[in-house]
């Protein structure tokens, strides 16, 4: 994407303009506002694949009924444990007021497991993350999708992209966050490449005949390369059992694609292990301790190509700072499906910013 074919948009108003639309398709404003933070702030951290171009397929949905824009979301606890129906909602929505059931019960109990299912696509895992290290609490989040890794030595799809996350907090600073897709790159980017018109680097992807592809629409009819060869495909199994089997949420090949026309609701599972670090110790230890470990980290010795080490997490707080200020930048492709939605809706898009 050159600065030919992209504008750039101002947070707030991308913010507004989302929400604007989630409203208008039904959804309460106060989960419009989880939705569509989490996408523009994906913008904002450099992870563009799951921003604000992902609200034309969302909406989309709403419209058809795939997705329910105000779900019923029921939630049974047992001992530490909470079981969610999601109610076949938006996944930002669902995992988020999951999350707000289950703080109180990790300060009870320590420790939560939360097993998700009739979901959709949830945006990034680190956003989730983020919400609970304000807690000063750690969260281990996963989440199945659509068939996109083949198993090892297959040719076809069958187990999702399934993306695990960690997020710590420390005492000063950006958290630590660790998000990662089982697969060599997450399906999303394979996504925007195709919508963009552009190539994939060799290595991503297969198509369905079982060979290297570089072409994002072979890729997507195909499968996408496991991370790390055969342990990514282990990582991928494992992720599908917790988010899917243990969930009672759809698994491997059932997990119903949002870009595929015709499909039943998705039945995405959402797996989360939450803990409550005080019980484990003091937060001034921990956060000592944290400090120590970070700092070490950084006195490593750096490569002759390196000038600075960072520790997982700081590189999206730059960007989100940066981005706050300057404003997110978009390919015209994705600003005319925005517009679009917009004029269907009876909401005007957001104005461009003024380049000096």
């Amino acid at each position: 994407m050159s600065e030919t074919d992209a504008s750039t948009y101002r947070t707030a108003d991308l913010i507004t303009f989302g929400k604007q639309i989630f409203m208008k398709l039904g959804m309460p404003a106060v989960h419009a506002d989880i939705a569509i933070e989490s996408l523009v702030r994906a913008d904002m951290e450099g992870n563009e694949s799951h921003g604000i171009s992902r609200l034309p397929i969302y909406a989309k949905r709403m419209q058809e009924g795939r997705i329910a824009p105000d779900p019923d979301i029921k939630m049974v606890r047992n001992g530490s444990i909470l079981q969610v129906d999601g109610g076949n909602g938006l996944g930002q929505v669902v995992a988020y007021r999951a999350l707000q059931t289950a703080i109180p019960m990790a300060k009870e109990y320590g420790l939560v497991g939360m097993f998700i299912r009739s979901s959709n696509h949830f945006g990034t895992a680190a956003f989730f993350c983020q919400q609970i290290c304000k807690e000063n609490m750690a969260l281990m989040a996963m989440t199945n999708s659509p068939p996109g890794i083949p198993p090892w030595g297959g040719k076809k799809a069958f187990f999702g992209t399934n993306p695990i996350a960690f997020g710590f907090p420390i005492r000063q600073g950006p958290p630590v966050i660790i998000d990662m897709s089982s697969s060599i790159v997450a399906r999303g980017k394979i996504i925007l490449a195709d919508k963009l018109g552009q190539e994939i680097p060799e290595g991503w992807a297969m198509d369905e005949n079982g060979a290297d592809t570089t072409d994002p629409a072979a890729a997507l009819k195909g499968a996408i390369l496991p991370l790390g060869g055969v342990k990514g495909y282990a990582l991928a199994m494992a992720i599908e059992i917790m988010c899917g089997v243990l969930s009672g949420a759809a698994y491997g090949p059932h997990v119903r694609n949002l870009y595929q026309d015709g499909d039943p609701a998705a039945n995405v599972g959402h797996s989360f292990i939450l803990l409550d670090i005080s019980r484990w110790m003091t937060l001034d230890h921990y956060f000592d301790l944290m400090e120590g470990f970070i700092q070490e980290l950084k006195d490593t010795p750096t490569t002759s190509q390196t000038d600075r080490i960072y520790y997982p997490g700081e590189r999206r707080d730059e960007r989100y700072r940066q981005r706050s200020a300057s404003g997110v930048t978009i390919s015209d492709e994705v600003t005319s499906e925005l517009t679009r939605l917009g004029e269907g809706l009876g909401i005007v898009f957001c104005e461009r910013v003024k380049q000096p």
